[in-house]
C-alpha cells in the first residue's frame, strides 16, 4: 500500500467518523459548555491527535501536509474539540523528546495579549515556571498544555499537566470554544522542560497556529458553500428554486470563488508549515509569506462567506437545529486567532516594501 493510499484512507475514515459523531446534539451540548467526551474518545481511539507525530514516537508517520489535511476536515464539520491544538501540542512534545500524554492537549498561543508572560528559571536540577498563559484553547479541558518560554536567550518547550495551573479567567470565543487564561507558579522536574528544536520559537509557533486556523477556516468555508448551494436548490420562492434566480447565482459564484481561494491559500500554508517545522528560513518576522497570505486570505473569505450564506439562508441559518451558525461562528472566531487579517496584511506589506521594486516580483512568485 502506498503512502498516498494510506493518507487517503485515513482522511476518508476521519470524514466518516466526524459525519457520524458530530451530531446536532453534540454541537448543542458543546455550546452549553459540555465536553464531548464520547466524540473525543472516538477521535483519540483512531489516533488522530498523533497524526503529526513521527512513527518512531508513536504516531502515524504521515507526511506533514497530508496530516494537516485532518484539520481541514475537522473544520468542515465544526468539530467541537481541540483536534488541531492537540496535533500541534503532540508534535511539539515529540520533537523536543518530551513524553506525549493521553487526552486532549493544547498549545498556549505565544503572542496572546498580556504582560505576565511565562517566566522560566533554573531551580536546582529542575525548573521554576511562573506567569500566565492567555486565551489558551480548551485550557480547562486539557490533559496537558505546551508552552514556549525563554531562558538565557533560548526557547524551551514546557509541558504542564492538568492540576498544575488554575483558570484565572474562563473565557470563550464567539463559537463558544473555551479560551482560558491559565496561571501557574510551580517547580518542574527536568523531564518536563526541553530546549526547543532548532528554529522553533514564539514567532514560528505563532505562524504554525495561524496555519492551523487557516486550514480549519478553509474546511468550514467549503462546507458553508455546500450547505448554501444545497439550500438554494431546495428552497422554493415565487414558484421556483432560489438557485434559479440570477442574483442568487451570482452570489453563489462569489461564494465558490472564496472557497477556492481559501483552499488554495491554506494548501500553501500547509506546505510552508512543513518547511518551517523542518527548520526552514522565515522571510517574515512571524512566519513564511504563504502563511501570512493564507491567514489573511482565509480570514477575508470567512467574512464574505458568512455574509452570503446567512443572506441566502435567512432566519433558519441562525436556529439551533441548523448547522450553519456553528460553522460561521467558528469562522468569525478563527479569523481573529493567531493574528487577524490586519496584522498579517501588515506583515505582507512590510515584506513587499522591504523587497523594493526589483524584489517584489521574485517575492510574489517565490510564494
Amino acid at each position: 500500500m502506498t503512502d498516498s493510499m494510506t493518507d487517503g484512507i485515513l482522511a476518508d475514515t476521519a470524514r466518516r467518523l466526524l459525519a457520524d459523531r458530530v451530531t446536532p446534539d453534540v454541537l448543542r451540548l458543546a455550546d452549553e459548555g459540555h465536553w464531548p467526551a464520547e466524540l473525543w474518545a472516538a477521535v483519540e481511539e483512531m489516533g488522530l491527535p498523533l497524526a503529526l507525530v513521527p512513527e518512531e514516537a508513536g504516531g502515524f508517520g504521515l507526511g506533514m501536509v497530508e496530516a494537516l489535511g485532518l484539520v481541514r476536515i475537522a473544520g468542515s464539520f465544526a468539530a467541537p474539540l481541540p483536534l488541531a491544538d492537540s496535533m500541534l501540542a503532540a508534535w511539539l512534545l515529540a520533537g523536543a523528546g518530551l513524553e506525549v500524554p493521553a487526552g486532549p492537549l493544547t498549545a498556549a498561543p505565544p503572542k496572546a495579549a498580556g504582560s505576565d508572560a511565562p517566566s522560566l528559571t533554573r531551580d536546582g536540577d529542575g525548573w521554576r515556571l511562573s506567569g500566565t498563559a492567555r486565551r489558551v484553547p480548551w485550557g480547562r479541558d486539557a490533559a496537558a498544555v505546551v508552552l514556549v518560554a525563554e531562558q538565557n536567550g533560548r526557547s524551551h518547550l514546557v509541558r504542564l499537566d492538568a492540576g498544575e495551573w488554575r483558570v484565572a479567567e474562563a473565557g470563550r470565543n464567539i463559537a463558544g470554544e473555551p479560551r482560558d487564561d491559565l496561571r501557574f507558579d510551580l517547580a518542574l522536574p527536568a523531564g518536563r522542560v526541553a530546549p526547543a528544536p532548532t528554529g522553533l520559537d514564539a514567532d514560528s509557533l505563532h505562524a504554525m497556529g495561524a496555519t492551523l486556523r487557516s486550514l480549519a477556516m478553509a474546511g468550514a468555508v467549503e462546507r458553508v458553500l455546500d450547505l448554501t448551494v444545497q439550500y438554494a436548490g431546495e428552497r422554493v420562492q415565487f414558484g421556483r428554486p432560489l438557485g434559479k434566480f440570477q442574483a442568487v447565482q451570482q452570489n453563489l459564484a462569489v461564494l465558490a470563488g472564496q472557497a477556492a481561494a481559501a483552499g488554495a491559500a491554506a494548501d500553501g500554508a500547509a506546505e510552508a508549515f512543513a518547511e518551517l517545522a523542518a527548520g526552514g528560513a522565515r522571510p517574515l518576522p512571524t512566519g513564511p509569506l504563504p502563511i501570512a497570505a493564507a491567514k489573511m486570505r482565509c480570514g477575508e473569505a470567512a467574512g464574505i462567506a458568512c455574509s452570503i450564506a446567512h443572506q441566502m439562508h435567512g432566519a433558519i441559518g441562525f436556529t439551533h437545529e441548523h448547522v450553519l451558525h456553528h460553522l460561521t461562528r467558528r469562522l468569525w472566531s478563527w479569523r481573529d486567532e493567531y493574528g487577524n487579517d490586519a496584522s498579517w496584511a501588515r506583515q505582507l506589506g512590510q515584506a513587499a516594501a522591504a523587497a523594493g521594486a526589483d524584489g517584489l516580483w521574485p517575492l510574489v512568485t517565490a510564494a
